[in-house]
């Protein structure tokens, strides 16, 4: 059974789920119907930090959301999926159309739909709110709750496990 480090270091493509992961799952809607949601800054430089070590990045939701789009296309995260009721066709044919093998995928997830995915993939976590289902399906549960950090740990991990995060903070910490 590879360990924790063995299945990050692995790692080429990052899929997460959007509400309950990028998200803290609220959804704040108006009186016409237009959507809000709340993203960490620190989730989405964290994203541009694993683009810059070439780590891919995937989005896939259940919900279709303007706000998701330009989220996505702010962050340059290259697959995006929305209203999505069946991720793992989904993730079958990304696997198809990057020739990535199961276990170079990482997937984070919160909810039940997320189950499936979680159970293929090579590195599968469990945002520290998901549901108790959720986590017994994980490698890993972050230690942050979803829409608060909890993408950059993930991240984080990944980078350090292949070596990449001392570059990559090099242009913040050299005076």
């Amino acid at each position: 059974m590879p360990t924790l480090l063995e299945r990050a270091r692995k790692t080429r493509l990052l899929m997460m789920d959007v509400d309950g992961v990028l998200t803290d799952g609220r959804i704040i809607q108006d009186c016409h119907g237009h959507e809000l949601k709340v993203f960490d800054v620190k989730d989405g430089h964290g994203i541009v930090m694993a683009h810059r070590a070439k780590l891919r990045t995937a989005l896939i939701s259940g919900r279709q959301s303007e706000t998701i789009t330009h989220r996505a296309e702010e962050l340059g995260i290259e697959l995006v999926f929305q209203k999505i009721w069946n991720k793992l066709e989904v993730y079958e044919k990304i696997l198809v159309d990057t020739a990535l093998a199961h276990d170079e995928v990482a997937y984070i997830g919160d909810d039940l739909v997320d189950i499936p995915l979680l159970r293929r993939v090579g590195l599968a976590v469990a945002v520290a709110d998901a549901v108790d289902e959720v986590k017994a399906a994980s490698h890993l549960i972050t230690q942050r709750p979803g829409g608060q950090g909890a993408v950059r740990e993930v991240i984080e991990l990944i980078l350090r496990a292949q070596g990449h995060w001392d570059t990559l903070i090099e242009r913040y910490t050299k005076a």
